[in-house]
């Protein structure tokens, strides 16, 4: 749950955000269902949760962009709110492969938000990544108390002599994971690709995401960036000083070398299952307007159809 919004009034034991992450997974995964029986009927329903998924933006925004106080993360939110609602419109313009997209964001949302909302999973997810943190900080030499954190009583904290840091859920790189998992479950395609796309996107995602969590782990626990240009930066956005290490690593470095991480993945998993590139094409023609030849511009010389499945077959 968020909860910078425990304070709202909750409906069913659940925040605002919570209760409109699942009314939109319920929603995307019913156009999905519905598109096999009626395209037309699948649309509008789709166009209609685009809009409500825009919605939920909203509600997450401030979260991100006052209490994570992520710039990454919060302008992500924001600009999801208007993009979502283009989404819609566009849908009802005819651009049908954003069909597909809205069936991957509905299979994403099921692998992501029930793994966040139910308490036993997200703890047993979140002490595994600590643990397998752990062992990544002693391998380089640093012996940190491990001990229990502040929310929830978890086992995931780092103490530190300087500053101590705890794993979250959003440490775990299960929200990028379902990324990947929501789009090539959603395109058409052979399954053993499927598979071995599948298996490459989540393991080098593992991979980063662990060195990411030691990285911060000692650069904030051994205070390497208080200090100079970067301690300025942290003051003017409003950052306490003995959290410009743990900020700095985090909410500025990591997550900016995320974005191209992400980028990286994307372009080795299209290699394997370019069936993906008509779906990226969409994505990519809501943020900027633009039409892409993806296939082109990778210099993938695979036929793939315009809905994203390919012409002839593949093993």
């Amino acid at each position: 749950m968020f909860p910078h919004l425990a304070a709202l009034p909750t409906v069913f034991g659940m925040s605002t955000p919570d209760l409109l992450a699942w009314v939109v997974i319920a929603a995307f995964l019913v156009g999905a269902v519905a598109d096999r029986f009626d395209r037309r009927v699948a649309t509008y329903w789709l166009a209609g949760t685009w809009v409500l998924f825009g919605v939920f933006w909203l509600a997450v925004f401030p979260h991100f962009a006052f209490e994570v106080r992520s710039f990454v993360e919060g302008g992500l939110a924001l600009f999801a709110v208007p993009a979502s609602i283009y989404t819609g419109y566009l849908l009802l313009q005819g651009r049908e492969r954003l069909v597909t997209l809205s069936k991957a964001v509905g299979v994403m949302g099921l692998i992501y938000h029930p793994t966040q909302a139910i308490p036993f999973v997200r703890r047993a997810l979140i002490e595994e990544v600590a643990r397998e943190t752990l062992w990544g900080i002693q391998l380089l030499g640093y012996n940190p108390e491990f001990t229990t954190g502040p929310e929830y009583g978890y086992l995931n904290m780092f103490v530190f002599s300087e500053f101590s840091t705890y794993i979250v859920y959003a440490c775990t790189g299960i929200g990028s994971m379902a990324i990947f998992a929501g789009l090539i479950v959603a395109v058409e395609a052979p399954l053993r690709r499927k598979l071995q796309s599948f298996a490459l996107a989540i393991g080098v995602i593992w991979v980063l995401n662990f060195v990411r969590n030691v990285f911060v782990a000692i650069a904030a626990g051994k205070g390497w960036f208080t200090q100079g240009p970067i301690l300025w930066l942290a003051t003017t956005a409003g950052v306490p000083e003995n959290h410009t290490s743990f900020w700095f690593a985090h909410s500025v470095l990591s997550q900016t070398l995320s974005v191209f991480a992400l980028v990286g993945i994307t372009w080795a998993v299209v290699h394997v299952l370019p069936e993906l590139l008509g779906v990226l094409e969409e994505v990519l023609f809501v943020a900027t307007g633009e039409e892409y030849d993806l296939a082109d511009a990778l210099d993938l010389n695979d036929p793939v159809r315009a809905d994203g499945g390919q012409v002839d077959g593949g093993d």
